[in-house]
């Protein structure tokens, strides 16, 4: 397991809204492999806030100007499509009413699989965060 550090951006918490009303949050998040990488090597992206756990279904990621769920980002072979190491990339989390505002706490594990290593990497980090 690769170490965890803090790897969020401190003022990218913050819910998203559509037409007047709140559905979900977003909070951007630096790739944690030193190389960088390309979308398709992405596993998952297992996210805990107030120790709730986030459906898989319902989270996304925004890089490069375009968003993909984590089913989709299997299949992105264009290079154009690369997180690079220390580069921050949104990811939203679809969830009715976002999140109150005030303190929460995240934890969140970004699990790759690179093709030359016979296993998985898996990089935590949890953090403290406000919405206002």
């Amino acid at each position: 397991m690769m170490a965890g550090r803090q790897i969020y951006n401190p003022d990218g918490f913050k819910n998203i809204k559509a037409d007047d009303s709140v559905i979900g949050y977003q909070f951007e998040f630096k790739a944690q492999y030193y190389r960088g990488i390309t979308l398709s090597i992405v596993r998952d992206i297992q996210i805990n806030v107030d120790g709730e756990d986030v459906k898989r279904e319902d989270i996304s990621i925004n890089e490069n100007g375009e968003t993909f769920t984590l089913e989709e980002m299997r299949t992105v072979v264009d290079s154009d499509y690369r997180w690079e190491f220390g580069e921050f990339a949104t990811v939203s989390v679809m969830k009715a009413g976002g999140l109150a505002q005030g303190d929460h706490h995240i934890k969140a594990i970004q699990i790759i699989a690179p093709s030359y290593m016979p296993f998985q990497l898996e990089a935590a980090c949890e953090a403290d965060f406000v919405i206002e």
